[in-house]
């Protein structure tokens, strides 16, 4: 897969796993494991992309005596996913036009 676009689709993925609620680092992993494979250091790269580009915001609380951060979607995140969206079905009908042989 191109590497632009796996960079997308992971940066998508990452934010619908926050979309309905806020979440941290291991629970992300595991929310999105049925459909991908990440490592916790591809996702904390792309958790502070997506920060940077503010697509989520973090919090960070005490947990069991440690600190742990919190990720939340940004309206900007949401209009992300919504894009990206409507970007897929174009890369669908590329995709359809590509097999038709």
């Amino acid at each position: 897969m191109d590497a632009q676009l796996k960079r997308g689709v992971l940066d998508v993925c990452v934010l619908a796993a926050i979309k309905k609620e806020d979440s941290y680092g291991y629970k992300i992993i595991k929310d999105v494991s049925p459909v991908l494979k990440l490592s916790e250091s591809t996702l904390y790269t792309i958790l502070k992309r997506l920060e940077e580009q503010n697509m989520l915001e973090v919090k960070s609380t005490m947990f069991e005596g440690r600190v742990r951060k919190y990720y939340h979607i940004t309206e900007r995140g949401i209009t992300r996913i919504n894009d990206f969206k409507d970007e897929w079905k174009e890369i669908m009908a590329i995709y359809t036009f590509i097999d038709k042989e």
